[in-house]
């Protein structure tokens, strides 16, 4: 691993876990505000009323998806799982404060799920980290999908304004590898064979949000 990816991983760690209460503060700034904007476009790719968020972050999806009615004590249910104790206990907070009582968080790992076969009808992650692309993550992820259940996944973003503060952070993201600097079909290509080879039908869109790009892989499991 390069030195700089050694220095990346160690702080997103810090900001995971430690320093969550400070997540939302750098997201923003590095986005220049587009954060929340950018983890609410996956909704309109979300089907079923069953639904589990990998990597729930602070929260904004959670509140969201809850928001909008999507949880029913019977015919659905808005399940979030992540590794970090520090992100559940903080989300958990908030929704409880926003007047949210059907909470179902779960700390655990996304190689690992603690749920049974057929449980979901879409699984998403927004900015999820590499272990996204582990195959026995998108194993995982298959098994706890119905047939023909969808895994949406937002892992990256490009900012296109022209403004001063938007071409430095859009070369920051560059530098830092949280953006790639390579023709987007290759990016595309690259994202999806993972998932291609987990069995998944895969499809790639792109959305344009507030000057920037973002690109929206859709895996669908397919009916067996």
């Amino acid at each position: 691993m390069r030195p700089l990816a050694r220095i990346l991983q160690a702080f997103f760690h810090i900001l995971y876990h430690p320093l969550a209460w400070a997540y939302d503060l750098v997201a923003w700034t590095v986005s220049l505000g587009r954060w929340k904007d950018w983890i609410e476009s996956v909704i309109p790719f979300i089907e079923g009323k069953r639904v589990l968020e990998l990597g729930h972050g602070p929260g904004h999806l959670q509140r969201i998806l809850l928001a909008r009615g999507l949880y029913h004590p019977r015919r659905g249910l808005i399940f979030g799982l992540d590794e970090s104790r520090q992100m559940g206990n903080l989300v958990k907070k908030r929704l409880l404060q926003g007047g949210y009582t059907q909470i179902k968080l779960v700390r655990g790992l996304g190689e690992c799920l603690p749920f049974p076969a057929n449980a979901f009808d879409t699984v998403v992650a927004t900015f999820p980290a590499e272990y996204i692309f582990d195959p026995q993550a998108l194993l995982e992820v298959s098994r706890t999908l119905t047939n023909g259940g969808r895994f949406i996944v937002l892992p990256v973003a490009w900012i296109t304004g022209k403004g001063v503060l938007d071409k430095f952070f859009a070369w920051l993201f560059r530098f830092t590898g949280q953006a790639p600097s390579d023709p987007l079909e290759e990016v595309s290509s690259r994202l999806k064979k993972p998932f291609l080879k987990a069995g998944f039908q895969v499809e790639i869109q792109l959305i344009e949000v507030k000057s920037s790009l973002l690109l929206i892989l859709i895996a669908e499991k397919k009916n067996l």
